[in-house]
């Protein structure tokens, strides 16, 4: 006679409970943390998105969530073909093709990078507008006296939008494919031209096929910031989700219909997630040796070819950049000292500190996040929040700052309740919209940027050198400060970079969580902007281009390398 072992089902939560306590070290324990703080106010849209949630959502159904989805959607659909068509062109005719100037365009192409698409809205308001150069011009030209003798399109709409956020867009595709490219075996373009494949056969046959990914990839962040972005489509009168999130908070005072919007917004985030990684996953035919030298494949390109070539290149870069900044610099010049004043600098002051304490702090945590993966590479339990607190960056600014300032809210409402319970004192807010409150919203956009730079570099380190350092008596952390850190140094001072220039470009959480009377050079261009005085906005916007020209510097260093590579 046997007896058969009988489930407890307690037994079997202690066994769990057990074998995840058994995961957890102190690098895992600081990394669940982390993650989790990154995590409470995307968890804090979703709660109080769910809240009354039937009224709220018939209310925004009957009213404004029609004409949001349809312009996003709109918007989405022509900034992502537009950014397609120049960045994968571009990317192209520069790696893949030779004519004259290519080695110097396929580095001004990224110059478009360093100027948020609100500061282009800004500027080509003014130079289109019936007052503005263009049409004063024409009407001298053609002898029109009103604005009734001509047609002229309206900068100011939608279509208005999408074509600037394509001009400083595309280089997220441009970017990845150029890399992707770059990476094709020279042996596949010459077995194709020995197929009877012109140039025009071999890109759509070969060249596009093995980059899809990157393009899917590259596409995907683009639509990410279309999203994201607040002045332009705010300054231009097009409702979108971001908008809505803002006058429904600080216009209606709602914030549950505020968090229902959000809420929204970020399914479609992620829904550009998952078709994102589903075309990675289906992708299955790739190259990924590089046989040959690449430059020996180039296709020749002159005459009329050469002259089309160069100017698709030079439209973006023109239209993108050099155009609105040059109007830019000739305001602010001829302003002089009445913009560069005293306020000026107060603004210029307060969006570096926030930008390097920002970038300090989120480089501290990207360490602390990307060593304690490496510690425990098979740890479930650091991996999965990891990533997705790394996931930041897809979030749009406005969700963050609902999820902040909910949050904060709440915690300012406990501590208050139980000042005046036991103490009969109020405290009123003491973090919600205050500058420790902004710098934690900044740090969960853009921690994701710092973090990968960070893996980026550790993952280059060999493990066997962790290995020698625990020989020699180092523990976890004296190994970090001490071998891998001098190590990846350039990898930290790139992530530092790169965040600083993110803060001082975001808008719409910096507009929203901000103390009062506290103002970045984005926000004092913004108003300025909104209030039609462009003279006086001109000078923070060129500070914001000069400082956005740095990582853009070292993106043109690092494609110089690859090319050299490559040769």
């Amino acid at each position: 006679m046997s007896i058969s072992p009988s489930w407890n089902p307690q037994d079997l939560i202690r066994l769990i409970i057990r074998r995840i306590i058994s995961q957890i070290n102190p690098w895992a324990f600081t990394v669940i943390c982390v993650s989790g703080l990154v995590l409470i106010p995307i968890i804090c849209v979703i709660g109080a998105g769910s809240s009354n949630s039937v009224e709220i959502w018939q209310h925004l159904v009957s009213t404004v969530l029609p004409l949001y989805i349809t312009n996003s959607l709109v918007l989405m659909l022509g900034v992502g073909v537009g950014v397609l068509g120049l960045g994968v062109s571009t990317a192209w005719l520069v790696t893949m093709c030779r004519f004259w100037g290519d080695r110097w365009l396929e580095v001004l192409l990224l110059l478009p990078l360093a100027a948020p698409a609100y500061l282009l809205a800004y500027v080509y308001t003014e130079f289109l507008a019936y007052y503005g150069p263009v049409q004063g011009g024409l009407r001298q030209i053609f002898g029109w006296e009103s604005a009734s003798d001509y047609w002229f399109p309206n900068v100011r709409s939608l279509a208005g939008a999408i074509i600037l956020l394509v001009l400083v867009l595309y280089p997220y595709v441009y970017l990845i494919v150029r890399a992707a490219f770059l990476e094709q075996s020279a042996c596949s373009l010459e077995a194709s031209r020995s197929l009877g494949c012109n140039p025009w056969q071999s890109f759509w046959r070969v060249g596009l096929p093995l980059a899809r990914p990157a393009v899917m990839a590259g596409l995907a962040l683009a639509l990410m910031e279309t999203l994201n972005d607040f002045g332009t489509v705010e300054f231009f009168g097009v409702q979108t989700f971001t908008t809505g999130i803002y006058r429904t908070w600080f216009g209606l005072g709602d914030k549950n219909a505020a968090s229902q919007l959000a809420t929204v917004l970020m399914l479609f985030i992620l829904g550009l997630i998952f078709v994102e990684l589903y075309s990675r996953r289906r992708a299955r035919y790739f190259s990924v040796n590089r046989s040959g030298n690449i430059s020996k494949s180039k296709y020749q390109l002159s005459g009329f070819r050469a002259v089309i070539a160069i100017l698709i290149c030079l439209i973006p870069i023109v239209f993108g950049f050099l155009l609105p900044v040059g109007l830019l610099l000739k305001m602010t010049l001829t302003a002089g000292s009445t913009i560069i004043n005293e306020s000026f600098w107060q603004v210029f002051t307060n969006s570096i500190v926030l930008a390097v304490i920002t970038a300090a702090l989120g480089v501290v945590l990207a360490v602390i996040l990307a060593y304690g993966k490496r510690l425990n590479p098979h740890n479930w339990l650091i991996g999965f929040p990891v990533r997705v607190a790394a996931m930041g960056y897809a979030i749009p600014g406005s969700v963050i700052a609902v999820g902040i300032l909910v949050s904060m809210g709440t915690v300012d409402n406990a501590i208050d309740s139980w000042m005046r319970q036991y103490f009969q004192v109020s405290t009123g807010l003491l973090i919600s919209g205050t500058i420790a409150a902004l710098i934690f919203a900044y740090l969960v956009r853009f921690l994701a940027v710092s973090f990968n730079t960070v893996e980026a570099s550790l993952g280059k380190i060999k493990p066997h050198l962790d290995d020698a350092a625990h020989s020699l008596g180092s523990n976890s952390t004296d190994t970090l400060l001490r071998v891998h850190t001098p190590i990846i140094s350039g990898g930290l001072i790139t992530a530092i970079m790169l965040v600083f220039v993110d803060v001082m470009k975001e808008l719409p959480a910096t507009l929203v969580i901000r103390p009062f009377n506290f103002d970045t050079l984005a926000v004092r261009v913004y108003q300025y902007a909104s209030d039609e005085r462009l003279i006086e906005a001109a000078a923070p916007a060129i500070a914001i281009v000069l400082v956005g020209l740095l990582p853009v510097v070292l993106l043109s260093w690092q494609i110089t390398k690859e090319e050299n590579k490559s040769n």
